[in-house]
C-alpha cells in the first residue's frame, strides 16, 4: 500500500513536467488509478474498558474536568459528531422532557432523548464549571477569550489529550472513534444495524452497513469452510 500512496505525488510530478515542457509527453496518465472500494475498511473502534478509562480519567472536581466530562460523554453515549458537540447552544435542552437538539450535517436537525447520566454531567458543569460569558455555546474554552470552540479540531485535540491522560494506547485517534465505539458496542449487545443507523441519523442504511464487518458471530454463521480445514 506504501507504493500505492505515491501514486498522485508522483502523478502530479510528471504533469508539472509536462506542464513546464521537460517532457514531450504527459506521463501522469501512465500512472494506474487505485480502485476505491465502497465500505472497503473496517470501523475503528474502542473497547468499552478504555472508553470508560477515558471517562474515568477527567478530574470532575475542576471546572475542566467538569467540561471535559460532559462533552466525552456526548461523543461516547449519544455518538455525536464533533461539528455537533462545537454547536450546542444552552437552548437545545429541553430539560423538562429530557431531550437534546442537534443540528447535524446537510443542516439537519433532530431531537434525541438525554440520558440522565448525561444530562446530569452536562448539569454539573452549567452550574459549577461553566465559566460567566456572553456566549450561549455550552461548552466554552479554558482560556480567554471565553467563547465556545472554534471548529471539530479542538474536540479532536480534547480527545487525543483525554486518551493520552487515561495512558490509552491506540492507533485510532480523534472524536469519530467514539462514535465507532458506539455502534459497535451496540453491536455485540445485539442491537441491529437500523437501530443503530437511528441513533447515529444516518441518511442512507448502506452508511450503517460497515458496522456488519465487526459482528463476529454473524460473520462466523455464513463463513464457508476451509477446503481440507475445519470452519
Amino acid at each position: 500500500m506504501g507504493h500505492f500512496s505515491k501514486a498522485p505525488k508522483l502523478r502530479s510530478f510528471l504533469r508539472c513536467l509536462f506542464l513546464r515542457g521537460s517532457v514531450a509527453i504527459d506521463l501522469a496518465t501512465c500512472v494506474p488509478t487505485i480502485a476505491t472500494w465502497s465500505l472497503s475498511n473496517v470501523p475503528r473502534f474502542l473497547a468499552g474498558e478504555q472508553i470508560q478509562k477515558i471517562l474515568a480519567s477527567c478530574d470532575k472536581e475542576t471546572a475542566i474536568g467538569k467540561r471535559d466530562y460532559a462533552l466525552l460523554l456526548l461523543l461516547a453515549r449519544l455518538g455525536l459528531r464533533a461539528g455537533e458537540v462545537v454547536a450546542l447552544t444552552l437552548d437545545d435542552f429541553d430539560w423538562e422532557a429530557g431531550l437534546v437538539t442537534v443540528r447535524g450535517k446537510g443542516k439537519r436537525v433532530a431531537q434525541m432523548p438525554l440520558p440522565s447520566e448525561v444530562g446530569t454531567a452536562i448539569a454539573d458543569y452549567l452550574s459549577t464549571g461553566r465559566p460567566r460569558c456572553s456566549s450561549r455555546r455550552v461548552f466554552i474554552r479554558a482560556k480567554a477569550p471565553l467563547t465556545g470552540f472554534a471548529n471539530s479540531v479542538a474536540i479532536c485535540s480534547l480527545v487525543d489529550r483525554a486518551l493520552e491522560r487515561a495512558e490509552v494506547e491506540s492507533e485510532y485517534r480523534g472524536s469519530h472513534v467514539f462514535r465507532h465505539s458506539l455502534a459497535t458496542g451496540m453491536l455485540n449487545h445485539g442491537a441491529s444495524l437500523d437501530e443503530i443507523g437511528d441513533l447515529l441519523r444516518h441518511r442512507h442504511p448502506d452508511t450503517t452497513r460497515i458496522y456488519a464487518k465487526v459482528d463476529l458471530v454473524s460473520l462466523r454463521s455464513i463463513a464457508l469452510p476451509w477446503p481440507g480445514g475445519s470452519r
